[in-house]
């Protein structure tokens, strides 16, 4: 079956996609950058980058982070909750009405 990818241009330079939101939401499972980093197998530097350049595009913090040991760690602020669950719901909301295009989509497919 065809799968829908949604990706929201937000700037001329900014934009937010599915990789962003799985890593605000592995951040907000791990409680960490670097976890939320492993788990995505992606370079802390890298995550880092995407939180840095989606807080420059958002204009404040989607992520509180606080650095240094036992006391480290990082959460999602209410900003960047919202942004996942908006997301989220722009996602559901294209999905359900692309539906049954996907379907005459998998049925040219199939008619092969």
């Amino acid at each position: 079956m065809p799968s829908l990818s949604l990706r929201i241009n937000l700037d001329p330079d900014g934009r937010i996609g599915p990789g962003k939101i799985e890593l605000l939401e592995q951040i907000a499972a791990f409680g960490s950058i670097s976890a939320a980093a492993r788990g995505m197998e992606m370079s802390y530097k890298h995550a880092w980058d995407l939180v840095e350049d989606m807080n420059r595009v958002f204009g404040k913090p989607l992520v509180a982070a606080q650095t240094g040991g036992r006391k480290g760690g990082a959460q999602l602020t209410a900003v960047g909750l919202a942004v996942v669950s908006r997301f989220r719901a722009i996602e559901r909301a294209a999905a359900s009405a692309a539906a049954v295009h996907m379907q005459a989509l998998q049925a040219e497919i199939d008619a092969g």
